[in-house]
């Protein structure tokens, strides 16, 4: 049982019991050889290679990097707070600062393809990675994430049924 929190009589816990221990935490950025983020977990394929592509724009790139920082730096822990308990509530309509959180959303966004750009990867046509961000180009422009979409499905076309979800949403 190497690894595995087990009770040994008169052992103390490891170093590899912590490590297995500290898996079975989920915040919303995990440590591992690489950093995970949580954001999503599941949606249609392009939202699921948006979401990477918009850390690499932000992360990967020292300009976007610091771009993203002085966007966020001077936020409090209840700014932060705020968005966790209300943006689920309210999505990209989410008044934070003054404003509605698409037009913030714009600006990372809009962080992501200069990082994007300045990484200069291109596909076989010529495409750099900004590609990938097409449905977050989309969502906050518009004002509707995903979960606006899906709403409005299920209160119109889907007739309050999760049915069509599973048919139309399938990947």
């Amino acid at each position: 049982l190497k690894g595995k929190l087990v009770a040994r009589p008169g052992e103390l816990p490891t170093i590899n019991d912590w490590a297995d221990h500290v898996t079975t935490a989920f915040p919303e950025v995990r440590r591992k050889k690489y950093l995970e983020m949580r954001g999503a977990d599941s949606g249609p394929l392009p939202m699921l290679s948006a979401l990477p592509a918009l850390w690499v724009g932000l992360l990967y790139d020292q300009g976007a990097l610091d771009a993203a920082l002085d966007l966020v730096k001077g936020w409090s822990v209840a700014d932060h707070d705020f968005l966790r308990r209300e943006t689920p509530k309210t999505g990209l309509a989410t008044k934070f600062k003054g404003r509605p959180l698409s037009e913030l959303g714009r600006e990372v966004v809009e962080i992501a393809h200069a990082g994007l750009r300045a990484r200069k990867r291109l596909d076989a046509q010529g495409r750099d990675e900004t590609i990938y961000l097409a449905p977050l180009d989309r969502a906050v422009a518009s004002g509707h994430a995903l979960a606006d979409e899906l709403l409005e499905k299920w209160k119109g076309e889907w007739k309050g049924e999760f049915a069509p979800l599973f048919r139309d949403y399938a990947y």
